[in-house]
């Protein structure tokens, strides 16, 4: 292989990929953040893949914009749902301007404000869903070097923890 061809460059990179950043709690040390919306039992809606150093606010948006609109029997289609609770990471002007435009209630703890355990009834749902997906021992430690892989292995880990909560139901 010649040292100039992609493949000589592929090895060459920086372990991680390019959603990798400097984790503020881990001595500066490169890492992913795994951002997740879920419904009230904790199935996994939407899923996103980004750098350590990336503020919760910043994927906000794409989370909500990846979620897929819900059939109903009959009645207009409702498009998202329709309340949405949050803890302080996205106390932001933003975040609640987000669920403004798409119709939902954003119950979002204020920081400084109000304390974090009158969320905890509602928050331990989407803890409870992330310690599920990081029993997937690829998604705690990220080997990958290129994002699209790990970010494939996120999907499979989010596709098989569905798979669990239909087959409860069959």
């Amino acid at each position: 292989m010649e040292p100039g061809s992609s493949g000589q460059r592929e090895r060459t990179r920086k372990k991680g990929g390019a959603e990798i950043g400097p984790n503020p709690t881990d001595r500066g040390k490169a890492g992913s953040k795994h951002h997740i919306l879920v419904d009230a039992s904790g199935v996994p809606l939407a899923v996103e893949l980004t750098g350590a150093n990336v503020h919760d606010s910043i994927p906000f948006e794409r989370l909500l914009d990846k979620v897929s609109p819900i059939r109903r029997p009959r009645g207009r289609p409702r498009k998202r749902p329709s309340k949405l609770h949050a803890d302080k990471a996205y106390d932001h002007r933003r975040c609640r301007q987000a669920c403004r435009r798409r119709g939902i209630r954003a119950r979002i703890a204020r920081r400084g404000i109000e304390s974090s355990q009158r969320l905890g009834r509602h928050r331990w749902v989407v803890e409870r869903t992330l310690a599920w997906l990081h029993r997937f021992r690829r998604l705690v430690i990220r080997y990958e070097r290129r994002a699209d892989i790990h970010r494939a292995f996120l999907m499979l880990g989010v596709a098989l923890l569905c798979f669990r909560f239909v087959s409860r139901f069959c």
